[in-house]
C-alpha cells in the first residue's frame, strides 16, 4: 500500500513535467526560425524590404543582400512590401527558406488615360483618344514630330524637308476642317500650351504618355481653342524606390534618301542647242539672237577634258554636298525616392550635322551644326498624407550654325546653276599663289549664281532658349467628404531667340582661254572682301504666364460611380519683338471648364463636359462662348449574359459623343481686336501735294480694315461613334471611330461688296462653313509564348475628308460653270487645267481651241488643254478642281516586334494615300535664265527631261516634258494635270535589331540591364513618283529627307 501511495505521488510529480515538456515542444514547433531572400523582377536584392506577419506585430527588414531571418508559425501569412512594388502575401508552410520576388506596381498610365485636366480609368473613357507607347517614338531622329506619322489613328502627318533644325513634320488631327488661319492642333506638355518647335525638341525618354484628343467630349474643356484637336503629353514623374539610372547613347549616319538626278554636262549643252533650235523663228531670227548656243568646239573640248577651268563640267551636287552626315544623341535620367519625396531628373545632348562641304581655306565652317542641350527636373513631395506639392522645371538650349542661305536654299541654287559656264573656283597659282581668299568662278563680272561661293562665303548663328517652371499643389479633402480634391498650378515659360550673320563678299574671276598654249588668264575680276562682316539679326523674348485651379470629386457608392470637376484657367503671353502697339499688347484668354461623369456597375456610362472661354480678340458681347459636349458608353461584355463569350471576346464597348468646340485663332497670328479699325494716319500713298511746283507733300490717312463687332470664333460641331473590342484575354484589341464634323463661322473676306459703297479696304465676316468625315482604326495584338519568346503587332488607319460647305464666291452655276465652285470640294484642293496631251503638229494646233491667252500661244509639242466650257478658247474659265488634295486624306502604319531570349527585332511601315501635288514647271524648266535677287541663274536639266521630252525625233504626245525651250513658255507653265503627280507612298519607316545581355553576366559589374541595337530609318520607299521622295511633295528640289543608320546602347543601373 505504501509502495502504491508512493508510486501515485511520484507519478503526480512526473505528469506536470511531462505536460511542460509536451507544450514546450509544441511551442517550439510553432515558433520556428525561417530564412529567405527578397528580390525584384530583375533579380536584384531588395534591401530594406519589410517582411511582417499579417495581423501581428512581428516582422523583419531585409538586409543589404535582401536576406532576412524571423520566427514564424506554420500557417502564418507573411506580408512582403517595398516602396513602388506590389505587396505580396505568402503562407508559411513546412519550408525553412523562402525566395520571394516582388514586381513593380502597375504604371498608373496602364490603368488610366490622361484626359483634359485629369485622368480617367480606361474602362470609363468614352471620348475618342489615341495613345501611343513612348517607346514606339524612339526613332533615330532629333525631332520628335518626324516619328509621329502612322503611329496613331486620327493623326495625319507628313514631312517635306530633311534639313536639321528645320525638319518639323506637319500634322493635323483628323485632317483639316477649316480654310481659316489655324488648322493644326493645340499642343499641351504637362498642361502648358507650347509650340510645334517645343514638341519637336521634347526628349522621348522623358515622356510618360502621349495622347491625341479627337472628339468633342475630349476637347470641349479647351473651349475656343480645341476645335482642331489637342495633343496632350505628360512627362515622367519620380516613382518611390531605389535610385535608377538610365543612359542611352546613339550615333547616326544619315544620307539623302533620294537625290534629284540631273543630266550630264555634255547632254545639257546638246539639249540646250536643241531647245534654241526648236523655238527659233525663221521669220524673226533676231528674236533668238541672245540665246546661248554651245559650239561644237566647246562640246568636244569638254568631252576631252581639255582644260577643266576653261571647259568646265561641274557636278554642283558633288562640289557642295557630302555623301553623309553624322548625328550624336546622349540621354541620361535618374529617378527614385521614398515615401515623402520622389524625383525624376534628366539631361540630354544632341548634335546634328549637315551634308554641306567646307572649304579648308576658310577658318570657319559653313556646314550645318545644330546642337541642343536639355534638362528636366520633376519633383513630387508629400507634405502630409493628404497634401502633395510638385515642382517641374525644364530647359532647352539650341545652338545653330549653318550657311547664310540655309541648306535648302543651297540645294535649290544647284538646280539654277549651269554646269558648263564656269568652275566653282580657280587654283591659286601664278600671280595669285599668295592669295588668302578663294578665287570663285563666274561670268560677266559676277552676274551669275555660284552656289559654292554662296555656301562658303559666311555663316549664320542662332540661339534659341526655352525655360519653363511650374509648381502644383494638390490637397485631398477626405475629412470633408471622401473623394474631394483640389489643386492649383502656376507656371511661367520664357523663350528667347537671337541670330547673327557673318559674311565676306566673294572675289569673282573669269577665265580668258588661250587655245594655243592651253592656258588662261583671269579677267573680269570682281573685288570682294576677305574679312567677315558682322550683322546682328533679330532678337526677341516671349513670356507666358499660366494659372490653373481645379476642384474635383470622385466617389463610388456600391455599383454607382460618379465624378465631377471644375477648372479655371488664365493665360497671358507677352512678346517683346512686336513692332506695333496692337501686336505688343499682351495676349490673354481665360476660361472655366467642367466635367461630370456617371457610371453604373461598370456597364453604363454618361459624361457631360463644357468649356466657357473668353478671348480678348473679340468685342465684349462676342468675347465669351459656351462649348458643351456629352457622351454615352455601354460595355456590353460586362453584362452577365455575356459570360459564356468572355473566353473569346472579353471586351465589347460602344460609345457615342457629340458636342460643340471653338477655334479663336482666325485671320492670322497678327490679327487682333476685330472690333477696331486699322488706320494709318501717315500714309504717303494717300498724301496731298501742294506749293508752286507741287514740291511739298502732306501724308494722308488710309484704312486697311473696317471694324466689325460681330467677328467671333469658329464653331465646330463634332459627332463620334466608336467601338472597342478585346479578344482572347485582350491579346487582340481593336478600336474604331466614325466621325463627322461641321465647322461654321469661318472667317472669310467678303466677295460681294458693291463698289458704290466706296470702301477702300476689304470687309471680312464669319460666313464660311466646312465639314469633314471619316474613320480611324487601330489594331493591336500581343502574344507571349514563354519567357523566351514574344511577338506583338500593330496597325492603324485614318481616312479624313474635309470639304467646303459654304464659301462666298460668284454664282458659277447660274452661268453654267458649276464645276468652278468650291462647294463640295476638298479644303486643300488642287486647281488648274486638264491637260489632254501634247499637240501633234501645226494642223492640230490650228484646229484646237485657241490657247493664245498664254502670251504667245502654242506649238507642236506644247501642252493641249481641255475646253471645258466649249467656247473655243482656253481661258481661266476652263480651270477645275483636280486630283486629290495636297495633304493626304489617308494615312496608315503597321508593324511588328518580336523577341527570342536576348534578341529583339521590330519593323514599322508607314504610308500616305489620296494625295496629289504639282511639279513646278517654272523651277524645273531647263536652260532658262532665272532672276535670283540680283544674280542670274541658268536652270539645270533633270535627267528625266533629257530622256523623255517631245522633239522632232520623238513625237510622243505623252512624253514627260513638252517641247524644249530656252525661255519659259507660258502655255506650258500653267498649273494642270500635266504636272500633277500621285503623292502616295509606303515606306519602311524603321527597322531595329537589338540584343539585351544576360542579367547574370551584368550583375557582376553592377549593371541592371544593357541593350545594344541597330536601327535603320527610311530604308525603303515604294511610290509611283520617282523624281524625289514623294512625301516632300512640291518641295522636292529642297534638302532631301534622310535615310538614317543608327547604333545605340541603353544601360540601366
Amino acid at each position: 500500500m505504501k509502495e502504491r501511495l508512493f508510486s501515485f505521488f511520484k507519478m503526480n510529480r512526473l505528469i506536470p513535467v511531462i505536460l511542460c515538456l509536451f507544450f514546450a515542444t509544441s511551442i517550439y514547433a510553432q515558433n520556428r526560425e525561417v530564412k529567405g531572400i527578397v528580390t525584384g523582377d530583375d533579380n536584384e536584392p531588395m534591401a530594406g524590404a519589410t517582411i511582417k506577419i499579417k495581423n501581428s506585430q512581428g516582422g523583419a527588414i531585409a538586409d543589404i543582400d535582401g536576406k532576412f531571418t524571423m520566427r514564424v508559425k506554420t500557417g502564418d501569412i507573411l506580408e512582403i512590401s517595398f516602396l513602388g512594388m506590389k505587396k505580396q502575401e505568402i503562407k508559411v508552410d513546412s519550408n525553412d527558406f523562402y525566395s520571394i520576388k516582388l514586381f513593380p506596381e502597375a504604371n498608373e498610365f496602364d490603368e488610366v488615360t490622361v484626359v483634359a485636366f485629369a485622368k480617367q480609368k480606361k474602362e470609363s473613357v468614352i471620348s475618342a483618344i489615341s495613345t501611343v507607347n513612348p517607346q514606339e517614338l524612339k526613332v533615330p531622329s532629333s525631332n520628335l514630330t518626324t516619328a509621329l506619322a502612322g503611329r496613331m489613328s486620327g493623326l495625319i502627318a507628313f514631312q517635306t524637308t530633311g534639313e536639321p533644325g528645320k525638319d518639323n513634320a506637319q500634322f493635323f488631327v483628323r485632317g483639316a476642317t477649316t480654310f481659316g488661319y489655324k488648322k493644326d492642333p493645340l499642343i499641351l506638355i504637362d498642361n502648358i500650351e507650347l509650340s510645334t518647335d517645343d514638341l519637336a525638341r521634347l526628349n522621348v525618354d522623358d515622356i510618360a504618355q502621349f495622347s491625341i484628343m479627337k472628339d468633342a467630349t475630349a476637347t470641349a474643356l479647351y473651349g475656343a481653342r480645341g476645335a482642331n484637336g489637342v495633343i496632350l503629353v505628360t512627362t515622367k514623374q519620380g516613382v518611390a524606390g531605389k535610385p535608377k539610372v538610365s543612359v542611352r547613347v546613339e550615333q547616326s549616319v544619315s544620307t539623302p534618301r533620294k537625290k534629284v538626278e540631273l543630266t550630264d554636262p555634255i547632254t545639257f549643252m546638246r539639249l540646250n542647242n536643241e531647245a534654241v533650235n526648236s523655238r527659233r523663228d525663221p521669220n524673226n531670227p533676231a528674236a533668238s539672237a541672245n540665246y546661248t548656243v554651245y559650239s561644237q568646239e566647246k562640246i568636244e573640248n569638254t568631252i576631252a577634258g581639255t582644260n577643266p577651268y576653261c571647259y568646265p563640267a561641274v557636278n554642283w551636287y558633288d562640289e557642295l554636298f557630302n555623301d553623309y552626315a553624322l548625328s550624336t544623341r546622349v540621354n541620361a535620367n535618374l529617378s527614385g525616392g521614398g515615401s515623402a519625396v520622389r524625383y525624376y531628373v534628366a539631361a540630354s545632348y544632341t548634335k546634328d550635322g549637315g551634308v554641306i562641304k567646307n572649304d579648308k581655306l576658310n577658318n570657319y565652317n559653313s556646314n550645318i551644326n545644330w546642337q541642343r542641350y536639355s534638362v528636366r527636373s520633376n519633383i513630387n513631395m508629400d507634405l502630409s498624407k493628404t497634401t502633395e506639392f510638385s515642382i517641374r522645371v525644364n530647359g532647352n538650349f539650341d545652338d545653330y550654325t549653318g550657311p547664310l542661305d540655309s541648306g535648302e536654299g543651297l540645294y535649290k541654287k544647284v538646280m539654277k546653276t549651269s554646269p558648263v559656264m564656269y568652275p566653282k573656283s580657280y587654283p591659286a597659282t601664278g600671280e595669285y599663289v599668295n592669295a588668302t581668299h578663294v578665287l570663285f568662278g563666274n561670268a560677266d563680272k559676277g552676274a551669275y549664281i555660284n552656289p559654292y561661293a554662296d555656301m562658303v562665303r559666311g555663316y549664320k548663328e542662332s540661339n534659341n532658349l526655352l525655360v519653363a517652371a511650374q509648381a502644383e499643389l494638390k490637397q485631398k479633402f477626405d475629412f470633408v467628404t471622401k473623394g474631394l480634391d483640389a489643386r492649383i498650378l502656376v507656371s511661367t515659360t520664357r523663350s528667347s531667340y537671337s541670330d547673327l550673320t557673318r559674311a565676306i563678299n566673294p572675289y569673282y574671276y573669269q577665265a580668258d582661254y588661250d587655245k594655243e598654249t592651253n592656258s588662261y588668264t583671269l579677267t573680269n575680276i570682281v573685288e570682294g572682301e576677305e574679312y567677315l562682316s558682322y550683322n546682328q539679326g533679330s532678337r526677341n523674348i516671349n513670356t507666358t504666364n499660366y494659372v490653373e485651379a481645379a476642384i474635383s470629386y470622385n466617389r463610388t457608392f456600391g455599383v454607382h460611380a460618379t465624378s465631377g470637376m471644375l477648372v479655371y484657367t488664365r493665360r497671358e503671353e507677352k512678346r517683346s519683338s512686336e513692332d506695333t502697339l496692337q501686336k505688343s499688347l499682351p495676349r490673354r484668354n481665360q476660361g472655366l471648364a467642367g466635367r461630370f461623369t456617371y457610371a453604373y456597375d461598370s456597364r453604363y456610362f454618361a459624361e457631360f463636359n463644357f468649356g466657357y472661354n473668353g478671348s480678348e480678340r473679340f468685342a465684349a458681347h462676342e468675347r465669351y462662348g459656351f462649348f458643351p459636349s456629352f457622351g454615352l458608353g455601354y460595355i456590353i461584355s460586362n453584362e452577365s449574359f455575356w459570360e459564356p463569350l468572355l473566353n473569346t471576346m472579353d471586351k465589347l464597348k460602344f460609345k457615342m459623343t457629340y458636342g460643340l468646340v471653338g477655334n479663336d485663332a482666325i485671320g492670322s497670328s497678327d490679327d487682333r481686336f476685330y472690333y477696331l479699325s486699322e488706320v494709318n494716319p501717315n500714309d504717303g500713298g494717300r498724301g496731298q501735294y501742294f506749293g508752286t511746283n507741287y514740291g511739298n507733300q502732306m501724308n494722308g490717312v488710309s484704312i486697311s480694315r473696317y471694324p466689325n463687332t460681330n467677328i467671333t470664333w469658329e464653331k465646330s460641331k463634332k459627332g463620334n461613334f466608336g467601338i472597342e473590342l478585346g479578344m482572347f484575354n485582350s491579346a487582340l484589341e481593336v478600336q474604331a471611330d466614325f466621325f463627322y464634323e461641321r465647322r461654321t463661322q469661318i472667317y472669310q473676306n467678303r466677295a460681294y461688296i458693291p463698289s458704290t459703297m466706296g470702301l477702300s479696304a476689304g470687309v471680312s465676316a464669319n460666313i464660311g462653313e466646312a465639314s469633314s468625315r471619316g474613320v480611324d482604326l487601330s489594331v493591336n495584338y500581343s502574344y507571349i509564348a514563354n519567357k523566351d519568346f514574344w511577338i506583338k503587332g500593330m496597325g492603324n488607319f485614318t481616312l479624313a475628308k474635309g470639304r467646303y460647305e459654304v464659301y462666298e464666291e460668284p454664282d458659277y452655276a447660274s452661268y453654267g460653270q458649276g464645276y468652278r465652285s468650291r462647294i463640295g470640294q476638298p479644303i486643300n484642293f488642287n486647281y488648274g487645267y486638264i491637260a489632254e496631251r501634247l499637240f501633234i503638229d501645226e494642223n492640230d494646233v490650228a484646229n484646237s481651241p485657241s490657247q493664245t491667252s498664254f502670251n504667245g500661244g502654242a506649238m507642236p509639242g506644247d501642252i493641249k488643254y481641255k475646253d471645258l466650257n466649249n467656247d473655243g478658247k482656253i481661258t481661266s474659265e476652263d480651270q477645275i478642281f483636280l486630283g486629290y488634295p495636297n495633304q493626304p486624306e489617308i494615312t496608315y502604319g503597321f508593324g511588328f516586334s518580336t523577341g527570342y531570349k536576348g534578341f529583339d527585332l521590330s519593323m514599322f511601315f508607314q504610308g500616305n494615300a489620296r494625295v496629289s501635288f504639282f511639279i513646278d514647271p517654272r523651277n524645273t524648266s531647263p536652260f532658262v535664265n532665272y532672276d535670283a535677287g540680283g544674280k542670274t541663274g541658268v536652270q539645270q536639266c533633270l535627267d528625266v527631261i533629257a530622256k523623255d521630252h517631245w522633239s522632232e525625233d520623238n513625237r510622243n504626245i505623252y512624253a514627260f516634258w513638252p517641247r524644249l525651250s530656252p525661255t519659259l513658255v507660258e502655255n506650258n507653265m500653267q498649273t494642270s494635270t500635266w504636272w500633277m503627280h500621285d503623292g502616295s507612298f509606303i515606306r519602311l519607316k524603321t527597322v531595329e535589331l537589338g540584343y539585351t545581355f544576360s542579367q547574370k553576366a551584368l550583375k557582376k559589374i553592377g549593371v541592371q540591364s544593357l541593350r545594344l541595337y541597330l536601327t535603320g530609318s527610311n530604308l525603303l520607299t515604294f511610290s509611283k513618283f520617282k523624281l524625289w521622295d514623294a512625301e516632300m511633295g512640291n518641295n522636292g528640289l529642297g534638302y532631301p529627307i534622310q535615310r538614317v543608320y543608327n547604333l545605340g546602347i541603353n544601360i540601366n543601373f
